[in-house]
């Protein structure tokens, strides 16, 4: 056989190899452009802390990075208008009393810089108002945004989103609540399950 020949042979067994090749380079290229997609529009960090804390306070992982995220977007040294700090924008008024409530000692307002102290104060504040509220996550949340005389007035446990006459904190209620299903489904085997 001459080498002419050899070589049209091979070349269909060329063509497939390099589709193959092709059609890997392209799926990987897929994976990463959708990670790196996800990272930007839901970033994670601190997930570590974020399963511990909500470990220690029964909470849903998820629903700790919905509330980051709407907070301060994982953004460290956030301060607000109304003075509140950090990853999860806590005021220095209730950090001191969840410090005091909680055995915290020796708390600086500093100490709302560190993400752990963030991340473990704001989730005690969740979690305390989850339970104020029997689980309702649309009153806890309210509260967490506009403080629990409004979301008292408002309905309390029976609060539903479209009972908060305030734009702002209902669109901070609709805001967390997408962003903890989202976080749910993209980041479960980071954040872990929910309790």
């Amino acid at each position: 056989m001459s080498t002419r020949a050899l070589r049209r042979r091979r070349w269909p067994w060329v063509l497939a190899f390099l589709a193959i090749v092709g059609i890997g380079l392209w799926a990987f290229s897929q994976r990463t452009v959708t990670t790196a997609v996800t990272e930007i529009q839901y970033p994670l960090q601190h997930e570590d802390i974020i399963r511990q804390q909500a470990s220690a306070k029964n909470l849903d992982p998820a629903l700790v990075a919905g509330v980051i995220f709407a907070e301060s977007h994982f953004r460290s040294g956030q301060t607000s208008p109304a003075g509140a700090e950090g990853l999860m924008q806590i005021t220095p008024e209730t950090a001191r009393d969840i410090a005091r409530r909680s055995g915290g000692v020796d708390f600086t307002v500093a100490d709302l810089a560190t993400p752990q102290v963030n991340i473990a104060y704001g989730s005690y504040l969740l979690r305390e108002l989850l339970t104020r509220y029997g689980g309702d996550e649309e009153a806890a949340l309210a509260a967490y945004n506009a403080g629990p005389g409004n979301a008292d007035k408002w309905g309390g446990a029976a609060l539903r989103v479209e009972d908060i006459p305030f734009a702002e904190t209902r669109a901070y209620v609709e805001k967390v609540l997408l962003a903890r299903d989202e976080y749910r489904t993209r980041y479960s085997s980071e954040l872990g399950p929910a309790p």
